[in-house]
């Protein structure tokens, strides 16, 4: 699952949402289907993962889609609502960020997958992060994760709120979500929750933001650090590498090895920007450094509990 801002090399141009006041070009055209066409796949996706909801997998019962639409309905609405909502706040906290800095950026492709729990691998956008300088490719990397999470915290705590216990559950919270959990429902142990549709969407919200602020390649948490160490940052990349290699090998968790592959093929190292442009200053290096804690509080290991 990845909602990344994907950047492109320099030289392949990326269109912006409204290029001329004019006739818009066919390209623009042909990719604003596109993404109306995903974006409803995954409305479609996700309102299907809704419905037939997570307790067929996790009391081992075969789930009636047909029953299910009818009896589920609204969970199924609810969710895809929510999740949704989180993806979308994400990507436009990129977006707009790359709007205000004046770089080229598209809207998001959503990433529908019917097979998936999620019903979503989440959504890109399309940037050339090349004409960045670096206090911009900071902001634009900090404001997805940033408001991703004003969407996804509220819509898990209330999710939490209206959970009702489980003897067992399919879905392991993060540090922070078990910290989120001991304060919102004292009354129940951290793997003992049963999912809701709210609940589903912000564990979604919290996956999608962990992962992309791992400090590495070109996930929001690479160009985080590349903006505040610049080319020093190779070496806090390959030291995650590194040790994400060293976990699977270790304690055999083979949840994310087909990311760690991605990563190695797409690159590690962040690439450098065309002009550093002025420095971060003060405040954006002291948001940078605490948002470093992120991927320690959110991130998941092991995000399902398949024993």
């Amino acid at each position: 699952m990845s909602a990344t801002s994907p950047t492109l090399e320099s030289g392949q141009p990326v269109y912006p949402v409204f290029p001329f006041p004019g006739r818009t070009p066919p390209i623009v055209v042909r990719r604003r289907v596109i993404q109306g066409v995903l974006y409803l796949l995954t409305a479609a996706t996700t309102f299907s993962a809704g419905v037939v909801g997570w307790e067929p997998l996790i009391l081992g019962v075969d789930a009636d889609i047909a029953a299910g639409l009818a009896e589920h309905g609204m969970r199924g609405l609810v969710y895809m609502v929510a999740v949704l909502a989180v993806l979308t706040a994400h990507e436009a906290g990129h977006f707009v960020a790359a709007t205000i800095h004046g770089i080229p950026a598209t809207l998001p492709f959503f990433l529908p997958v019917p097979v998936l729990l999620t019903g979503t691998l989440g959504a890109v956008i399309g940037m050339d992060g090349s004409r960045a300088g670096r206090r911009q490719l900071f902001d634009i990397a900090i404001a997805g994760p940033l408001a991703g999470l004003m969407v996804a915290i509220p819509a898990l705590i209330a999710g939490m709120a209206s959970a009702e216990p489980s003897s067992t559950s399919l879905f392991s919270l993060p540090l922070g979500g078990q910290w989120l959990l001991e304060w919102v429902r004292p009354d129940i142990e951290s793997g003992t929750i049963r999912p809701n549709a709210l609940f589903m969407a912000g564990w979604v919200g919290l996956l999608v933001t962990g992962l992309n602020m791992m400090p590495m390649s070109q996930l929001d948490g690479g160009h985080v650090i590349y903006a505040l160490f610049g080319d020093r940052s190779v070496w806090i990349a390959r030291g995650v590498l590194l040790a994400a290699i060293g976990s699977i090998i270790v304690t055999g968790r083979t949840n994310w090895t087909l990311m760690v592959v991605l990563v190695t093929l797409i690159g590690v190292d962040h690439p450098p920007v065309h002009d550093e442009g002025p420095p971060l200053g003060a405040w954006r290096r002291a948001l940078g450094l605490v948002s470093l804690i992120i991927p320690v509080l959110l991130f998941m290991p092991e995000p399902l509990v398949l024993d």
